[in-house]
């Protein structure tokens, strides 16, 4: 059944995302035409994406009034009612519509994902709607992520990982598949903080949409920055062995100040585990994972928590090796110093962002 060139262009824009503009043309569609159903129902789409949906549903009601047959204001206003939570009207709704049409996948892949907390314990009735969605629609990508959500929650993945697969073959920005495929790579045993993030950051450029995504590689950046406290606290503890600022009873202590050439060796040793432990990977990143870092450092608290105590220790363990002291207790503070503020987080702040 064609649509008007106007209902067209409203069902268009509200696919789109802006359901605010194709309500305003399909305001002045049925201003000229009020029996049109077909208007009422995409009406009905634009008033639910507007957060008005009992009006959405006396829209569709309008249109099912004029065109009891029309399939599209069946699924349309299971849609919304299963947005209104009323599932077994919906339920009904979506039956009337394959009923009516047996070859749309869009009210199949609706009553799938409704079966779910319909008929939880059930899996065979939604695994069968979600089959038929995707071999009805084989090339549409709304019945695969129906298809991944239902596997997922019954337990298939087998079916899950099929989902995935011909979501990205359909699509190889696709938020949902990216998303996943990504989570999995970086789940993956022996996976360092630093592999993750350029994982999640490699998502991001794909579906940079992706809110999931964003969130992960934030979490693996900090799982970064909180992994730079240990390569301080290496060096803060190289620097006290250096110095021989807590002497073992019955051992004659170092001599101070400790001779140039073995200060010089500590510094030479800590710019090592910071140069391959921190900046030869940071430099390897992706740029989106390295615009992460500094992002993060600015706008959470937790991050530059850290940072700054990493910070606190490595200058610590300079100051301890770089200057010829003559007495241990200046040293033994700023070992203290540097070392008390970390334990004093590091057991606690690992879920802070």
């Amino acid at each position: 059944m064609t649509l008007h060139p106007q209902v067209e262009q409203a069902r268009l824009l509200y696919e789109m995302s802006r359901p605010r503009e194709g309500h305003e043309l399909i305001g002045r569609r049925l201003a000229e035409d009020p029996d049109d159903h077909q208007a009422w129902a995409v009406l009905g789409q634009c008033l639910m994406s507007l957060g008005r949906p009992s009006e959405a549903l006396a829209a569709v009601m309008e249109s099912l009034r004029l065109e009891p047959g029309y399939v599209d204001a069946h699924f349309v206003r299971g849609w919304i009612l299963r947005r209104m939570d009323r599932l077994p009207e919906a339920d009904a709704a979506q039956r009337e519509a394959i009923r009516i049409d047996p070859h749309a996948w869009g009210p199949r892949r609706q009553r799938a994902e409704m079966l779910l907390q319909l008929a939880p314990d059930r899996p065979e009735e939604s695994l069968r709607e979600a089959r038929e969605a995707v071999r009805i629609g084989p090339e549409e990508a709304q019945p695969w992520e129906t298809m991944y959500k239902v596997a997922s929650f019954h337990g298939r993945t087998d079916l899950a990982e099929e989902a995935v697969r011909q979501l990205l073959r359909i699509d190889p920005a696709h938020s949902l598949a990216v998303t996943v495929s990504a989570e999995r790579e970086a789940a993956r045993p022996g996976t360092s903080a630093a592999r993750a993030a350029d994982v999640y950051a490699g998502g991001l450029a794909a579906a940079p949409d992706s809110e999931a995504l964003r969130k992960e590689l934030d979490k693996a950046v900090y799982r970064m920055l909180r992994g730079t406290r240990w390569l301080a606290l290496l060096c803060l503890v190289m620097a006290g062995v250096t110095v021989d600022i807590f002497p073992t009873d019955g051992e004659e202590p170092k001599e101070l100040p400790i001779h140039l050439g073995t200060r010089l060796w500590a510094l030479a040793l800590m710019a090592a585990v910071w140069g391959f432990g921190a900046w030869r990977r940071y430099r390897r990143m992706r740029t989106g994972a390295r615009l992460t870092v500094r992002a993060l450092v600015r706008r959470e608290f937790w991050a530059r928590v850290v940072l700054g105590q990493a910070t606190l220790a490595t200058l610590c363990a300079l100051l301890i090796v770089t200057a010829p002291w003559t007495d241990r207790l200046v040293p033994q503070i700023l070992f203290w110093l540097g070392l008390v503020p970390n334990l004093l987080s590091i057991t606690h702040d690992r879920d802070k962002i």
